[in-house]
């Protein structure tokens, strides 16, 4: 792994999954970390194994104030930021698009799109002022990539992060800051498999050919390289990392999400809300 010598970084949704694999690579090449997650308890828990490179600061990602004071932080405890990971998402809205509500429908995009201006938006303005460049690493999905990878509105709001990571990185790269997004398939985290671990083999042997499932350190792996001096020249991308799902055409929404059809509601993700369902 590349060596991040004194770089600092903060990772969005860094409690648990793809974010806290983040945060643990980060940690490895040698660098600094603020992880920002709504959940407390989780983000206690992944800084705990990290050493005194690593902060926890409890963020709603959804909130102006809070994610100001998130990037702050990383200043404050580290004396700059380099690196932006806007990780957060949850699940979000699910059902019959008319059954949903509007209130599960703005709660996704809350959480997984305005996270993602406000992240860009206060991390850009420390690295501008900082003077020499910066990257931020967005993660989006293969649900924003076609129809048939997720629900309706997680997969709105990830088209909208790919899109937004394009506008973006051509505004910000006369900085020398950089903006990418890393897109995963089917990833086994909490938010994939919804507490039943054993699900994982079977979803895998249906939606992708590579015969490995997917684990949230192969996208660390990505969204760190992107992060990295060796993608110097690369901006505005959005790299698929998803075991050749999408080359096999996704399903997601007919084999895995089928059940989606019967019930209507939101999943909160890992921000220990619990989930609202209502059975059709």
């Amino acid at each position: 792994m590349e060596p991040w010598g004194d770089r600092v970084a903060v990772v969005t949704g860094g409690g648990g999954g793809i974010g806290r694999a983040i945060a643990g690579r980060i940690v490895e090449a040698g660098g600094s970390v603020i992880i920002g997650d709504l959940n407390r308890d989780r983000g206690v828990e992944a800084v705990r194994g990290l050493g005194d490179r690593a902060r926890f600061v409890p963020v709603d990602v959804a909130d102006e104030s809070d994610v100001e004071a998130l990037m702050t932080a990383a200043v404050d405890s580290f004396g700059r930021l380099d690196a932006l990971f806007n990780n957060a998402a949850i699940g979000g809205a699910f059902g019959p698009i008319v059954e949903q509500t509007v209130e599960a429908w703005d709660t996704t995009f809350a959480v997984n799109v305005r996270s993602v201006f406000l992240g860009t938006k206060h991390a850009a303005r420390l690295m501008i002022e900082q003077g020499d460049g910066g990257a931020i690493v967005n993660t989006a999905s293969v649900a924003g990539q076609s129809g048939g990878g997720g629900p309706q509105a997680y997969s709105a709001t990830k088209a909208a992060v790919i899109n937004l990571t394009q506008t973006t990185a051509a505004e910000l790269a006369p900085h020398h800051i950089r903006v990418n997004a890393v897109c995963p398939g089917a990833i086994y985290t909490e938010l994939m498999h919804r507490g039943r671990p054993e699900m994982a083999d079977e979803w895998r042997e249906e939606i992708q050919p590579w015969p490995e499932r997917g684990e949230p350190e192969m996208i660390a792996d990505v969204a760190m390289w992107l992060a990295s001096d060796a993608a110097r020249f690369v901006t505005g991308a959005s790299v698929t990392a998803d075991g050749g799902l999408m080359a096999a055409a996704p399903r997601l929404v007919d084999l895995d999400l089928a059940h989606l059809r019967r019930m209507t509601g939101i999943a909160y993700g890992n921000t220990g809300q619990e989930p609202e369902v209502r059975r059709l």
